[in-house]
């Protein structure tokens, strides 16, 4: 099974990967093959049903809303953000819903989407199953499906926690380990990247995987630019206020006097995760890095290279970003980048993984250097809860991309100190990650039943 850079990174909305593009897909897919059957003009009614981990935090996380934006036809990538309060206004006031912009059928939320908190579906926390009927009540089609993480959808065919569609697309140089993975680049004299980008081939032109990356750098670019230019309070009911608007005009009010502090740089990169996170949790447009719920780490530590580390270039943003999908195949292929399954390891320290051991490789690492960068910020991910105060990706959930992103600018200055050999392995790290998840109780596992979630409630 392959992987493309462009799985691992998607354009989205937030407030989640696997709470809100995971289901606005899974909506899109299922009535554009009514569509492709010729099916669609006989259904009358719709019924979305969200079990397990959508069920319980699916209202916090922008589930409900996304499930009708996928049902209108519109993509996590080209949903015009300006637009979908309207939209779900229009939808919810007239009680009618127009599938793909096609067939407009009734459509009572109360009746038609409902999300059950404490029911699962058997091979995934993030279940769902949507169902068509005709106007006589007789069943067109009814199909489930499973989002596992990062924005990825699966149908029951794929059977399996941590499985994604399968790609069978030969690419260049095969990896399913980290291990393998600098085997061949030792073999053929080859950093992560260029053998990521060799890798990409298989998909597409490398000059349109370049674009592409380019692509992802400036929607990252964008992202953290609107997140310092909005001010207010985040939406959801905790009266959460937006923060990096007021740090970046202190940081810009006296540049001076930021010479003399040597840790201002740790304030710009925090200032970058900050805005990026909260433009997620207002539903604005991200990149999952591999998550929403952690999209904040990559671009805040790619910020960091771009504007603080002497000789960054356009083709240093190129090579990270393939440095840290290479990485984040790793945990997709191996353990699982999904909150409601791994708890928010699988999240933030993914992320901070991958963010390491891509600053790693631009700042002049050997690829066991950039195992050793990757290695170091998911050991010291291990056993991390996600425990969303209220089911919204607010609180502990912005911080704490903020902290994962200094975590890992440490961790690549760590191992580019070192020579690449030390005591654990990126394998072994990621098989202990999986592990923990497995052991990890239900409730710190994205349901809002354990943790902050409950203590600060309650307090």
């Amino acid at each position: 099974m392959a992987i493309s850079v462009f799985e691992l990174f998607k354009i989205g909305i937030g407030p989640s990967s696997s709470h809100t593009v995971g289901p606005m897909r899974a909506a899109l897919q299922f009535i554009t093959g009514l569509k492709e059957s010729g099916r669609l003009e006989q259904v009358a009614q719709v019924k979305a049903e969200l079990y397990g981990s959508l069920g319980a935090t699916g209202k916090g996380h922008g589930s409900d809303k996304a499930v009708i934006l996928g049902l209108l036809g519109e993509t996590p990538d080209l949903v015009d953000t300006d637009t979908i309060d309207a939209r779900l206004t229009q939808v919810r006031s007239s009680k009618q819903i127009s599938l793909l912009g096609e067939v407009t059928i009734p459509f009572v939320e109360s009746d038609h989407l409902l999300l059950y908190k404490r029911q699962s579906l058997p091979h995934h926390p993030n279940g769902m199953r949507f169902s068509a009927y005709r106007a006589s009540g007789d069943e067109i089609e009814s199909k489930v499906y499973y989002s596992v993480g990062g924005g990825f959808v699966v149908n029951e065919d794929a059977v399996g926690a941590d499985r994604i569609v399968p790609d069978t697309t030969p690419v260049a140089y095969p990896f399913k380990s980290a291990e393998q993975l600098l085997a061949t680049c030792r073999d053929k004299s080859m950093s992560i990247s260029q053998l990521m980008l060799e890798n990409e081939k298989a998909w597409r032109p490398e000059e349109e995987t370049r674009r592409g990356l380019l692509r992802i750098w400036q929607v990252m670019q964008e992202c953290v630019k609107r997140g310092c230019e909005k001010e207010g309070t985040l939406p959801g009911g905790l009266k959460v206020s937006r923060r990096a608007a007021e740090l970046f005009r202190k940081l810009s009010s006296q540049p001076e006097a930021n010479l003399r502090d040597p840790l201002t740089t740790m304030d710009w990169v925090n200032l970058y995760a900050l805005a990026v996170n909260e433009e997620n949790a207002a539903g604005g447009r991200v990149v999952t890095a591999p998550t929403n719920g952690a999209a904040g780490i990559v671009p805040a530590v790619l910020h960091y290279y771009h504007r603080f580390v002497p000789g960054a270039s356009d083709e240093g943003v190129m090579r990270f970003l393939l440095t840290a999908a290479a990485i984040g195949i790793l945990y997709k292929e191996n353990a699982s980048i999904s909150g409601a399954e791994v708890g928010c390891q699988g999240e933030v320290g993914v992320a901070c993984s991958m963010a390491a051991g891509a600053l790693a490789e631009v700042m002049g690492g050997t690829p066991e250097q950039v195992e050793n960068a990757a290695e170091i910020g998911m050991e010291h991910n291990l056993g991390l809860t996600c425990d969303p105060i209220g089911g919204l990706v607010q609180v502990p959930c912005i911080e704490r991309n903020a902290m994962g992103s200094i975590k890992a600018i440490n961790a690549a200055r760590m191992a580019l100190r070192g020579n690449g050999h030390h005591f654990v392995s990126l394998d072994k790290v990621i098989k202990t990650m999986r592990e923990t998840g497995a052991d990890m109780k239900i409730k710190y596992k994205e349901t809002a039943r354990g943790g902050l979630a409950v203590n600060v409630i309650e307090c």
